[in-house]
């Protein structure tokens, strides 16, 4: 089964002179987002992998006239896993400024961006995609709406990584995750932040894990850990660069009883939070599933926000007094509450809420509407 993948043709995304970045977790499917472009491009082209040593030293050599050679009788330069070429910022820098109208496709795990490698040197110089596990919405090219709500419950214990969905087995889709999480989303934390501890980085995580939907105290994660609360907020910061953990503060604007320094954590996948916890009953036989659920919308809902696009502030809000709203977006000059609820039933707007806020909209999500919120 071949999953279609926003976006499917990315000529809409090329400019010459520019670099396209696509970048995100392992194994979602960037290579074969590219090779998919590449077979049916008119545009001639040169394909290369930034593990190839050759290509590593005629790029990273910042030598103008080598740059220029390599680049030389095509229309487009595609690399694959850039971020294994030191200083590859630098080196496509060079490249969109001294080949006139090349276009670039660069794609890179999230150590791209962990590294800082693409950052400034390509100021204004490149766009960004950011690719997601699969979203709902693309799982709507394949499936109907009411095959979707009939997979919902496997969505949430296994998640949206490609490998995961083509698998029927479930036995098979556990090992993969678990490899998922071991070889692949960790590693790049690993091998470049100075993270000495792999166990103090998956015990964070399984702590993050049964926290979801709760505000988290760094200190309190701390002292559970037997380390300093600077290096679990360094920890937390990694794990968002790496695509692990989505991080979303609290919404305040008038009340002084709101609640803004404290942050809460979601991960990008639901499979993966599960086999952090090696937790993948089905969902008659967990007691999480109100978190599972609030996962999975926060999740699905950053995966629509970003391909169609919405542009959007996202909070959660919450008072000294117990009142909360899941997900708050501000955005076109209005505020949008959204609270999840596992099981179809509307939920009273809290009054403080309504109070201070008045122009503002709220709906209760759950799993008979849920997807007209992240499609």
């Amino acid at each position: 089964m071949k999953i279609p993948r926003y976006p499917e043709q990315l000529d809409a995304f090329l400019e010459p002179e520019k670099v396209l970045v696509i970048y995100g977790p392992r194994q979602v499917g960037k290579t074969t987002l590219l090779n998919d472009f590449l077979s049916k491009t008119p545009l001639t082209y040169r394909l290369d992998n930034g593990e190839n040593v050759l290509i590593q030293e005629i790029l990273s050599s910042h030598n103008f006239s080598k740059i220029q050679e390599y680049a030389q009788s095509v229309e487009l330069i595609a690399i694959d896993e850039a971020q294994k070429i030191p200083q590859i910022g630098l080196a496509l820098k060079i490249l969109v400024d001294n080949v006139p109208n090349i276009k670039v496709i660069a794609t890179g795990s999230s150590s791209f961006e962990l590294a800082g490698q693409v950052g400034e040197p390509l100021t204004g110089r490149k766009r960004t995609l950011t690719l997601f596990p699969v979203a709902q919405r693309e799982l709507l090219k394949l499936h109907t709406p009411f095959e979707l709500q009939q997979r919902l419950e496997n969505s949430l214990i296994f998640g949206g990584y490609p490998e995961v969905l083509t698998t029927e087995n479930a036995e098979k889709k556990k090992q993969i995750l678990t490899e998922i999480v071991s070889s692949y989303l960790l590693k790049d934390i690993l091998e470049l932040e100075r993270v000495k501890s792999s166990k103090i980085l998956l015990d964070l995580l399984r702590l993050i894990a049964f926290q979801v939907g709760s505000e988290v105290s760094h200190s309190e994660l701390a002292q559970q850990l037997g380390i300093d609360y600077k290096t679990v907020a360094r920890y937390l910061d990694l794990c968002e660069k790496a695509f692990i953990l989505y991080n979303l503060r609290g919404f305040s604007r008038n009340l002084r009883k709101e609640i803004t320094k404290k942050s809460r954590y979601y991960f990008l996948d639901t499979g993966v939070r599960n086999a952090i916890i090696a937790n993948f009953n089905p969902l008659h036989l967990r007691d999480d599933v109100g978190k599972l659920w609030e996962n999975f919308c926060v999740v699905e809902r950053l995966k629509h926000q970003a391909y169609e696009p919405i542009y959007s502030n996202n909070y959660f809000w919450r008072t000294w007094d117990q009142r909360e709203i899941d997900w708050v977006e501000e955005r076109e000059g209005k505020l949008f509450g959204y609270e999840f609820k596992w099981e179809a039933r509307n939920v009273r707007t809290p009054k403080e809420w309504s109070t201070t806020y008045p122009e503002s909209e709220f709906m209760t999500i759950h799993k008979e509407n849920y997807l007209s919120f992240v499609s």
